[in-house]
């Protein structure tokens, strides 16, 4: 059994089709050790000399020529997301999901035999969303890359690459389509969706129907006796690749299958169902109090992303901090060029690039609003009383943010961006100091 089982996230998103808003609803709750402090950062766009090499955990890598501005939850020791956006409305998240390739590779490693470390997923992830302008082009992106170094290294803080590996899933969304991508090494397999909702978790899920691939990948899995030659005709991804021990042990399958069955249940989809989804217990999609191997598990963020179906219009990034159902989502805009200062903070450990075995566990600080939230989560004696007051702003919050999008675009139009600019964050702004203030309230 690997001991970090019990860790998870689940990732789901509603088309244009099947939701309430003219566009497309996506949704992620990243899921990580208990002291996984993760800011939420904002990057902007650059231009890179010819040869500039970027510098990850485990590889350097050349930088793109260009690169688009991103907002993203980002792990305070990692450089890339758990979840995030792009300035041109692709939303993405990943998944640690566990296969037979990667049992191979941990086998290997118990017999002394080294492996070349990779990408991680959430390296692969901003990667995607710096150098892709829709969700096809971000899927090119990421499979190229780990088609070419692989995805060998630890995602966990202080635990060590044999323990702390997986392979990857993704789900890349746009206005118009979303892709599930699924890893196992360095190939892939992926899955378009133009149409009603998708939701992905811990655990292959691509089974006989697919619509891009490596070019081996079913060779590949024949080769290894994973999957019989007479019955190639009937090929299933998922049936091949998938390590069913450790999905069954993630509660994969049963957590997808519910997430499906939220989105299912109505008949058009809300942001407002978006967030009962987010706080969902039973299966866990909002994951606290939830024992593994190496601790304690916890939601450490969850984001619902609204995309408009073109430029045009104006992503909104709702995001909390810990588990969504003692928080609140704060609106953040791509289009506003940052965050505030005490959102993107980790702890005393601060942010880094540093391999995850080597990492110092981070530890409570005043000034991040991470750990703020957390130590409210945790000490807050009057939780219900405190929900009650996080619905009422979440309402009233939503109530203003359709006339503050129309006044955004309006200036865009217009060419008054640094108005545009300046309207999105005092926003936001306004919104997480409201929070903070209860917070200190309740001190």
């Amino acid at each position: 059994m690997n001991f970090l089982s019990g860790y998870g996230c689940d990732t789901w998103v509603a088309m244009k089709d099947v939701t309430t808003m003219d566009a497309v609803i996506f949704a992620k709750n990243s899921d990580r050790p208990l002291d996984d402090c993760q800011p939420l950062v904002y990057n902007p766009g650059s231009i890179w000399l010819e040869g500039d090499l970027l510098n990850l955990s485990y590889q350097k890598i050349p930088q793109a020529r260009v690169t688009y501005a991103t907002i993203g939850s980002s792990p305070y020791w990692c450089w890339g997301y758990e979840e995030g956006v792009n300035e041109y409305g692709v939303a993405v998240g990943n998944e640690a999901i566990y296969t037979k390739p990667l049992k191979e590779l941990k086998g290997a490693k118990n017999k002394g035999i080294r492996e070349e470390l990779g990408l991680l997923g959430m390296d692969l992830l901003r990667l995607g969303l710096e150098r892709g302008k829709t969700s096809r082009e971000v899927l090119a992106v990421i499979t190229k890359l780990v088609s070419k170094y692989g995805q060998w290294g630890s995602g966990f803080p202080g635990i060590n690459h044999l323990k702390g590996s997986y392979d990857n899933s993704f789900l890349i969304a746009d206005g118009q389509e979303a892709w599930i991508l699924e890893t196992v090494g360095r190939r892939w397999i992926a899955k378009r969706i133009d149409q009603g909702y998708a939701a992905i978790s811990n655990g292959p899920g691509i089974g006989t129907k697919w619509d891009l691939a490596s070019p081996d990948i079913i060779d590949y899995a024949i080769e290894k006796g994973w999957w019989a030659e007479k019955k190639k005709e009937s090929f299933n991804f998922a049936g091949a690749y998938a390590d069913k021990k450790e999905t069954l042990l993630n509660l994969a399958h049963w957590r997808a299958k519910k997430s499906a069955r939220l989105l299912e249940k109505e008949e058009k989809i809300s942001f407002k169902w978006m967030i009962k989804m987010a706080k969902t217990h039973l299966p866990p999609i909002c994951m606290h109090k939830l024992p593994s191997g190496a601790g304690w598990v916890r939601t450490a963020s969850s984001a619902i992303v609204v995309i408009p179906l073109s430029e045009a219009g104006l992503v909104q990034f709702w995001w909390t901090p810990g588990p969504p159902c003692g928080g609140v989502y704060v609106p953040f805009f791509i289009d506003g060029n940052k965050v505030p200062e005490i959102v993107s903070r980790a702890g005393k450990a601060g942010k880094s690039i540093t391999p995850a075995p080597e990492v110092t566990k981070d530890e409570f600080s005043p000034e991040s609003y991470w750990w703020l939230m957390r130590k409210f989560f945790d000490d807050d004696k009057r939780k219900n009383e405190t929900r009650k007051i996080f619905a009422r702003l979440q309402e009233k919050w939503l109530s203003k943010v359709g006339d503050i999008e129309k006044e955004a675009i309006n200036l865009k139009k217009d060419g008054k961006k640094e108005e545009c600019v300046d309207l999105l964050n005092n926003f936001t702004s306004s919104c997480i100091n409201e929070v903070l203030s209860i917070l200190s309230e309740k001190e």
